[in-house]
């Protein structure tokens, strides 16, 4: 081979080199770009418990950790009211997970070995086997441009033509496992991606079916959806699917508008001091939601109080039985809060707003506000009707 053709050979191998590296690091930037910022460890946001205000969204919030069955939150307000800080706040005030060690799922150790030795041929995996690590909740922004593919998952392309094996890429669904997965502007998103988030969230897992590859994983989190009404309304039908509506206006009181720009000024001059000063109160917050959550299975309700719950949703004329199973269960929920192991009519008084607000038939000629129609019926119900006109 003469001197010029190895100069060629060498040139050629030294450009496919270049050539595979620019792809590899190309690909790994792509993979990085794609994966989402879950919650730092050292990030801070603004404490749960010094939120002026806005105590519907909180509740609705605190009751769905309780018990994710509720079916998540959809909070419509204004602008600028906290919708996302309070949802961030209150990932802060809970306590840290166990998770299997580096998993991408989030899973506890016995999802993990239910999922991984359930596969044709796997090993046996024992419990001693398993490393742990403790992690935040998860918080997970979806964006509107998101893809089903994205948020549900797929075929990992980079591994395909490397290795030329089909894996599993998992999307956000996957990482919002034992967490929250927020939604701005969820009134913008598509139908059919809110119907599949929907599913997911009532189901508890996530079903993949790509290109010869099935895989079902845990997804349960808790669904918070915020939106601005004066942008457009949610369909009826998706509407119906969340557990809670919590309405969010802006405050009007003179005194309380002061304290939340003091509030927020004190935050942002000294992060580290304003969340000392309030570290009590976030410690007690945990531990009411702890011990809500470890009381709930003892929590009961007799039947006249479900009679009167079944009789309140045919009053107003709700359509299906989604409205009877979420008051049941937020009920539940609520009295575990309070302390209480008997659900009784005051319980459901106070949540009932919030779990047929958004059931009820739309009425173009209708004056009455919706709380108040509801709260209305409910006298009735309880045969108070006489005190309340």
């Amino acid at each position: 081979m003469t001197q010029t053709a190895k100069a060629a050979k060498k040139t050629t191998s030294a450009k496919a080199t270049a050539t595979t590296e620019a792809k590899a690091v190309a690909a790994k930037a792509s993979t990085s770009a794609r994966k989402p910022a879950a919650k730092k460890k050292g990030a801070m946001a603004f404490p749960f418990t010094a939120i002026v205000g806005q105590e519907e969204m909180k509740l609705s919030l605190i009751l769905n950790i309780i018990d994710p069955r509720i079916g998540g939150v959809l909070v419509m307000g204004h602008r600028g009211t906290g919708k996302s800080t309070t949802v961030r706040a209150l990932a802060e005030v809970l306590p840290l997970i166990d998770r299997v060690k580096g998993d991408i799922y989030n899973r506890t150790t016995q999802q993990y070995i239910e999922m991984e030795s359930g596969a044709k041929g796997a090993p046996v995996i024992k419990v001693s086997e398993v490393k742990l690590e403790k992690i935040p909740v998860p918080v997970i922004d979806l964006p509107l441009g998101a893809t089903e593919d994205r948020v549900c998952g797929t075929i990992d392309i980079e591994k395909a033509l490397t290795s030329g094996v089909k894996a599993f890429e998992p999307g956000l669904l996957a990482q919002a496992n034992r967490g929250f997965l927020y939604i701005d502007e969820v009134n913008l998103l598509d139908d059919h991606l809110v119907d599949v988030l929907l599913d997911v969230a009532a189901s508890g897992k996530n079903v993949v079916e790509r290109e010869g590859i099935s895989i079902r994983h845990p997804a349960r989190f808790v669904l918070v959806g915020s939106g601005n009404p004066e942008e457009g309304e949610l369909r009826p039908q998706l509407l119906d699917r969340f557990g809670l509506h919590a309405r969010i206006i802006t405050i009007n009181d003179v005194e309380k508008r002061v304290e939340i720009v003091k509030l927020r000024r004190e935050y942002d001059e000294n992060p580290e001091a304003f969340i000392k000063k309030v570290a009590r109160q976030q410690q007690k917050l945990q531990k009411e939601i702890v011990a809500a959550q470890k009381l709930l299975p003892k929590v009961s309700m007799d039947d006249s109080v479900l009679t009167d719950i079944a009789r309140l949703c045919m009053a107003l004329g709700i359509d299906g039985h989604r409205g009877e199973l979420t008051i049941t269960r937020t009920a539940h929920a609520y009295a575990a809060l309070q302390g209480d192991t008997t659900v009784t009519m005051e319980h459901v008084r106070a949540i009932a707003g919030l779990c047929l607000r958004h059931r009820l038939r739309k009425d173009p000629l209708e004056t009455v506000d919706a709380g108040e129609k509801i709260e209305r019926e409910l006298a009735k119900v309880l045969g108070e009707a006489e005190a309340v006109a």
